[in-house]
């Protein structure tokens, strides 16, 4: 007799999980709090655009939809950098051919699994079914259904994947008292705002079309993701409070002349600025992390239920989608033991969370203060030819997106070495062909 799970959250790793879970022979019932994007008109503005990589890509792989997702994609191959008053330029992400980033429309992905997930004679979708908590010691969850009546579902395994509100998690923090359970969550000084450039006249891209755009000020940024329809979507990075902020942008002439003096070459490119300004939400930035993950054995969260973090590394639906990877493997070294996997997961799986939590801050530093540093772009050029010559040679930043077989734990040793010594290398010369790059990769090889 087949597994009763209920998977709760029908985002991008709970309709992950749950194809997972189906497809290994499971009776599944996934339920989430919102409509069904598929019947509504218009989806989009909750979130910035998604940056999916190998080990999101290695995931979708797993439930066959690598090739259909990548469809919907465009392919990112460096930062194009918008320097305060100087000459734009491209920054490649890696120094081998071939490796990219890909641009995709969050709903279009959401669509995307759940076509996938009702396909499945064994997964059973309802929507418009907010979660009111969870029955830990049973397992079973409590729901509302769109006419307001109370509503038990019993399983033998529940999976929060109810995003960084989770009322799974929720119920793991104030109902259970078997459980000693932490919980951080941690508040950058800077929210976001989604903006837009819409295609050209003739359907094409005002910029760049194959890289990620940005408008780097040192204390605040403006980013620009490509769209297959030719738009980008933009987003505002700026702080709450302060000199350039949000709370200084109260009028359509105080939005035309911040955007003037700091972006003057997107201003031309985005029409509907002020209405998009006002018109959009203002979204926060939060670090989450948790422990445990699991309760009874019975219980288990994942993706940003267990591990929300801010967006600067590109990997917050990619360590969820690896959620599942992850999970899955897991169950196999099991045996397809539920129970006993879902108590070691989070034990095992939270290092590399964390970790990439940590990196997504580093990141958001980078690219709003570094990124136009003199000494930054030589060290990103020494590792470009690195990776060029020397086939052992990985980057911080290719070791975290295009390595999916590397934890993100080691990832962020390694890499914060190789980064510390290579600055040390660049701020003592103004060119890197003052460099011999055989003995610089002779110090690196030291980094084990």
């Amino acid at each position: 007799m087949s597994n009763k799970v209920l998977v709760i959250g029908a985002g991008l790793s709970g309709t992950l999980l749950a194809i997972r879970l189906a497809q290994r022979g499971m009776q599944v019932k996934l339920v989430e709090k919102r409509s069904d994007i598929r019947k509504m008109e218009f989806v989009g503005g909750r979130s910035i655009n998604l940056a999916l990589s190998d080990r999101g890509l290695k995931a979708l792989r797993m439930v066959g939809l690598e090739e259909e997702v990548l469809k919907q994609c465009i392919p990112m191959k460096g930062r194009r950098i918008h320097p305060s008053g100087g000459e734009e330029f491209t920054s490649p992400y890696s120094g081998r051919e071939g490796k990219h980033i890909n641009s995709v429309s969050r709903g279009g992905l959401n669509i995307l699994l759940l076509n996938k997930a009702e396909s499945l004679d064994n997964l059973e979708l309802q929507f418009d079914m907010p979660c009111d908590g969870v029955d830990l010691d049973r397992p079973a969850a409590h729901f509302k259904d769109r006419e307001g009546n109370n509503i038990r579902i019993s399983a033998d395994y529940i999976f929060g994947a109810d995003g960084s509100n989770s009322a799974v998690r929720q119920s793991m923090q104030e109902r259970h008292h078997h459980l000693v359970f932490s919980l951080s969550q941690q508040y950058l000084s800077h929210a976001y705002k989604e903006l837009s450039i819409p295609p050209s006249e003739g359907g094409g891209f005002r910029m760049e079309k194959n890289a990620l755009h940005i408008w780097p000020r040192g204390g605040f940024m403006l980013i620009a993701l490509p769209n297959l329809d030719g738009s980008f979507t933009v987003t505002l990075f700026l702080a709450h409070e302060g000199e350039n902020s949000f709370k200084k942008l109260q009028t359509a002439n105080d939005v035309k002349a911040f955007f003037t003096t700091h972006f003057p070459d997107a201003v031309p490119l985005m029409p509907t600025l002020v209405e998009d300004f006002f018109g959009h939400p203002t979204g926060l930035l939060a670090t989450i992390k948790c422990d445990p993950w699991s309760a009874n054995g019975k219980t288990l969260i994942l993706g940003d239920a267990a591990h929300a973090i801010v967006p600067f590394y590109g990997q917050g639906m990619n360590a969820s989608f690896e959620d599942v990877s992850v999970f899955d493997q897991m169950l196999d070294l099991n045996s397809g033991d539920l129970e006993k996997t879902i108590r070691s997961y989070g034990k095992q799986r939270k290092t590399d969370t964390d970790a990439i939590a940590d990196l997504a801050i580093d990141n958001f530093y980078e690219m709003r203060d570094h990124v136009a540093n003199p000494v930054f772009q030589r060290k990103r050029k020494i590792e470009m030819e690195l990776e060029k010559k020397y086939p052992d040679y990985t980057s911080k930043y290719s070791m975290v997106t295009f390595n999916e077989d590397m934890p993100y734990a080691r990832a962020m040793e390694k890499g914060r070495e190789q980064d510390r010594m290579l600055m040390n290398v660049c701020e003592g010369i103004s060119s890197v062909e003052e460099l011999d790059i055989s003995e610089v990769y002779k110090q690196l090889k030291k980094i084990q």
